[in-house]
């Protein structure tokens, strides 16, 4: 197993993917009330900024921002996935979730990549508004109704050229 240390930078920007277990699970849709009330909560004892966020079938990808004194995003990551698996009956598990304490819905790890700068951090947050177009769920990422895009449009963020950029071509 490899023994992957994950970079430590207060106050950092960073990128996040996190994927259930199940790659043909559509539970995050199913369930995106009890993933926001998740992310809410945890915001609470753990602050952190969503700088950006789309909700898909079986994985979610976010850009945040944690506060200047703090570089703990991998245990904002762990509280996120354990409440929002609270609310999840334990079926189907392995020995290793019952020694983890897992209930089996979450892939262990999560992937991340440290923001390098301004054009960096457009890049992420475009992605994460493309990704529902990427993976062929809409025609535009406007038409995607788990993204932070719609927040963003409405503060006036959204470039037009982002937006239509995007457009899947026939």
């Amino acid at each position: 197993m490899p023994n992957y240390i994950r970079p430590v930078q207060n106050g950092a920007c960073v990128f996040l993917t996190v994927t259930l277990a199940d790659r043909r699970s559509q539970l995050l849709l199913h369930e995106v009330e009890a993933l926001r009330d998740a992310i809410r909560q945890t915001q609470r004892n753990w602050p952190f900024k969503v700088n950006a966020f789309v909700v898909l079938p079986n994985h979610f990808h976010a850009v945040i921002t944690l506060p200047a004194e703090d570089a703990a995003y991998s245990t904002r990551v762990r509280v996120i996935k354990s409440r929002f698996s609270r609310k999840f009956a334990r079926q189907n598990l392995r020995q290793s979730h019952i020694k983890r304490s897992e209930r089996g819905i979450w892939q262990r790890r999560f992937w991340e990549h440290h923001i390098r700068g301004p054009d960096d951090y457009a890049a992420h947050v475009r992605y994460c508004w493309n990704n529902p177009v990427k993976h062929g769920l809409v025609e535009r990422p406007s038409d995607w109704p788990y993204s932070s895009i719609h927040r963003d449009t409405q503060r006036g963020l959204v470039p037009p050229e982002w937006t239509d950029q995007f457009a899947r071509t026939p």
